[in-house]
Formats: C-alpha cells, sequence, structure tokens
C-alpha cells in the first residue's frame, strides 16, 4: 500500500469530502491515546484525522482509491495509520491482515463521499453530466447503465419500489424501457430528463430523480447486504467497552442499523448509547446541505 501512494504523489485533490456529524461522532468513541480504532469508510479521512489527533491508532478502509491516495498524502502512514483497499463487509480479515483484531472502537459513514457528487465521470450526481457509472469500486463488473439498459420493466420497478422506496416507479419503469428502445440510456443527464418528465415536480425541490439514483447505487454497490454483513464482524472486533459508530443517510440503512442494535442489546451484548439518533445541527446543515438526512446511532460492548 505505501507503494502505491508514493507512486501516485501528487496525482491528489485539494479537497475530497466533508465529514458529517464529526465532533459528535468523535466524542462518542471516546478515544484514547494508543488505543486501536477502524474508519471501515475512509473518504477524505476527517474522521481519522481527529483520531488520529487524539493519539489513537487507526486502520482506515475504503473500497476507493482515490480515498487512499487523498489519506496517504494528507497523513503520514506508518505505525498510527494503515491504509487498506477493500470493502468493509470484510473487514475481520482485513482486520486480521493488518494486526487490528482488538479494537476500541468501528466507525462506518455510510455516505457517498463529496468527491463521488463532484467527478462527473463517477455518474453519482444528478447535476452533473456523467457516464451511469456509480461504482464506488472501479474493478466492479456492473455499472449503474447496465442495470438501466438490460432489466426488465418488472425487474426495474422492484429495484426503485425495494431500494429507492420510490412511489412512482411503474411510471419511471415504463418511461425507461419506452426510452432505451429508441436508444441505449448512456448518461446521467439523460436518465435524470426521463425521470423528470414523468415525475411530477416536488414542492421541497428535491430533484425528481434522486431516489432512482439512489437505488441504483445500492445495487450496484451491494451496500445493504455489506451493512449487515459488516455489523456482527465489527462487533467482534471489539474489546469490551468498545464502541461502533455508525452514521446513516437513508431509511433502509438506518433500519438495519437500529434493528441490529436493538437485537444485540436483548441478547445482553450491551447498550445502545444513543437512545435516539443523533442528526446535524441546523448550522451544520447550513454549511454542508448534504448532511441534512444523515443520523448517528452508536452502541457499546458489554464491558466484562
Amino acid at each position: 500500500m505505501k507503494d502505491f501512494l508514493n507512486a501516485n504523489k501528487g496525482r491528489i485533490m485539494d479537497t475530497y469530502h466533508r465529514s458529517v456529524l464529526l465532533h459528535e461522532t468523535i466524542a462518542f468513541l471516546q478515544v484514547e491515546q494508543g488505543k486501536k480504532y477502524i474508519d471501515g469508510t475512509l473518504g477524505g479521512g476527517g474522521h481519522t484525522g481527529e483520531i488520529l489527533e487524539r493519539g489513537g491508532k487507526v486502520l482506515g478502509i475504503d473500497m476507493d482509491e482515490d480515498a487512499l491516495r487523498f489519506v496517504g498524502e494528507k497523513f503520514e502512514v506508518g505505525e498510527d495509520l494503515v491504509l487498506a483497499k477493500g470493502n468493509f463487509r470484510d473487514i475481520d480479515v482485513i482486520a486480521k491482515e493488518n494486526k487490528f483484531e482488538k479494537v476500541s472502537g468501528v466507525l462506518l459513514d455510510l455516505g457517498v463521499s463529496s468527491h463521488h457528487f463532484d467527478e462527473a465521470e463517477r455518474g453519482f450526481s444528478l447535476q452533473k453530466e456523467g457516464p451511469l457509472d456509480m461504482r464506488m469500486d472501479r474493478d466492479l463488473g456492473v455499472k449503474a447503465g447496465d442495470l438501466v439498459n438490460i432489466l426488465t420493466k418488472g425487474e426495474l420497478y422492484e429495484l426503485f419500489t425495494k431500494f429507492g422506496e420510490e412511489r412512482f416507479a411503474r411510471s419511471i419503469s415504463d418511461g425507461i424501457t419506452r426510452a432505451r428502445k429508441v436508444a441505449p440510456i448512456k448518461t446521467t443527464s439523460e436518465l435524470a430528463g426521463i425521470v423528470s418528465r414523468v415525475v411530477p415536480k416536488m414542492k421541497s425541490g428535491v430533484h425528481p430523480a434522486t431516489r432512482v439514483f439512489q437505488a441504483l447505487r445500492i445495487v450496484v454497490n451491494d451496500e445493504l447486504h455489506s451493512l449487515e454483513d459488516v455489523l456482527p464482524k465489527a462487533l467482534e472486533l471489539l474489546v469490551d467497552g468498545g464502541r461502533i459508530a455508525v452514521i446513516s443517510f437513508h431509511s433502509l440503512e438506518d433500519r438495519i442499523v437500529k434493528n441490529q442494535f436493538k437485537d444485540w442489546k436483548a441478547k445482553g451484548v450491551g447498550i445502545i448509547v444513543t437512545k435516539k439518533p443523533v442528526i446535524p445541527s441546523d448550522e451544520e446543515i447550513e454549511t454542508n446541505k448534504r448532511s441534512r438526512s444523515a443520523k448517528l446511532r452508536v452502541f457499546e460492548k458489554k464491558k466484562i
């Protein structure tokens, strides 16, 4: 990993991602000098940087080489900071490989990095013209465009209903299948335009294709299954009294986290630290609109 980072020095963005609920999350993790922590969603290293500042040691995991490159340029990689490319669903294997098998905290920020939205070629943004990609790990084989152009009308309806909770899923699926008969749907703006033509404008100002893009991104990256996989593995890695903090951005993620924490509590595994999810302040939302839907939940493993 060090060789990879050194070889890519200079190919770095000035900004990458603004961490949401940064200070609240770090406070709940109760970072202590010399203790080990895993940041399963490294991003721009905002949370990792705060842990390092307090004397913690961090294993930072991310699927995106851009994130690893950025953080490797921003901080010194060595004894206190270890970086690894991978999906956090494999946190147990990655932790073992890097000698982080007993940690005091695990952090998962499930939001899409600002970098992904800002880089048009990644295909995450409704506001920028780009290919229908949406892969967080560019080694993945299936892109959002593949799903849009190959799935049947019924399969698209199920995808948008289940993973986007989209009430206009039927009209959208019909619009997509009619449009692709003329020509394949290749770009973000083409898809957004198709959805806009069949879905009424929202009074909230939210783009009508927002849930469609969410659903496609979730499926392309298998996000919900990854979250279900990582939670029990993260708990197993925690020392007694260790904490896991999860920041979610939509109801499907939050429901998984909430139910898992309730199940652990019922089994006497530990306690739910956040009785209600912590949400961003008005001030944070004002300075970072992308934080508005964030919810932080924290669980503490039983002390023996």
